[in-house]
């Protein structure tokens, strides 16, 4: 992408933004400033306590409240009251552990199914079952098992982050070319340098797209599933919020949801193309 089109872009980037805020706060004109009521002004104007709370709020209460939760991230005022960093370092923490863990599980056995003719056959059938099933699903059987929910919630991050790896895994390790493989061949390469110096290299990019959309779809899960357990996590606190009838908070939350999802993702984005070469 040159200099030029990148510019473009993030002007329109910008443009879009402004227009999405500019509708936002005349749509919540006539609501917004209802959420910020006193109970007291609220009866005057002959709105009830619960009306005042629910008004949708516009883009600067959304602002004006995200600059507290900046102010302090890490306060810690209880079981129910957490700052917003303390919420999203639960959630990375387990995203984090049970993605490891299927990187560590998903990578090999994809590379031995990628190379194995005979695994891939026989694991086929395994594989196609239990891919389909939510990972939430898992969740009532982890519980029981289990019988703590942050691991529970781990063990259902592992579940949904394993499928893409494994499966993109075996798809890139077997799409190698042949000839190269041949050659290592002829060159009496072993089996395991073969799969470290001709194979990993050529399949690095389909295992990172695996990876991605692993890293994505962990993410997306950790919420709904700390919505379940309750506890602690960025879930968590969007359901507990909205308990609370803090629809600011409720916005917040999806807001960072989505900032933290996209700088995994970039992140892993910018990883796979480090490993892309042209051939």
């Amino acid at each position: 992408m040159t200099a030029s089109l990148r510019l473009r872009a993030a002007v329109v980037s910008i443009v879009l933004l402004a227009v999405f805020l500019g509708a936002w706060h005349l749509a919540t004109r006539g609501t917004g400033t209802a959420a910020n009521m006193s109970p007291e002004y609220a009866k005057l104007m002959g709105l009830t306590a619960t009306q005042g709370k629910s008004a949708m709020p516009g883009p600067l209460d959304v602002g004006a409240k995200l600059w507290e939760h900046l102010r302090r991230p890490f306060y810690d005022n209880g079981p129910n009251d957490k700052g917003l960093g303390i919420q999203l370092a639960f959630s990375l923490g387990r995203v984090m552990l049970g993605y490891l863990i299927a990187v560590a599980i998903a990578i090999p056995l994809g590379f031995l199914i990628g190379m194995s003719p005979l695994m891939s056959k026989a694991l086929d059938p395994f594989i196609q079952i239990l891919k389909p099933i939510s990972p939430l699903a898992w969740m009532p059987l982890a519980l029981y098992t289990i019988k703590d929910s942050s691991l529970s919630a781990i063990f259902v991050i592992f579940i949904c982050s394993v499928w893409p790896m494994l499966i993109n895994t075996a798809f890139g390790v077997a799409s190698v070319r042949k000839e190269w493989i041949n050659v290592a061949r002829t060159l009496e390469v072993g089996n395991l340098r073969r799969a470290f110096t001709v194979i990993l290299p050529a399949a690095a990019p389909t295992i990172l797209t695996g990876m991605r959309i692993s890293i994505g779809i962990a993410w997306l899960v950790i919420v709904a599933a700390e919505m379940l357990v309750g506890g602690t996590g960025i879930g968590y606190f969007v359901w507990n919020e909205w308990n609370n009838l803090s629809i600011t908070n409720v916005i917040i939350a999806i807001l960072l949801i989505g900032l933290v999802g996209m700088a995994l993702d970039q992140i892993l984005a910018r990883v796979s193309r480090l490993v892309t070469f042209p051939e």
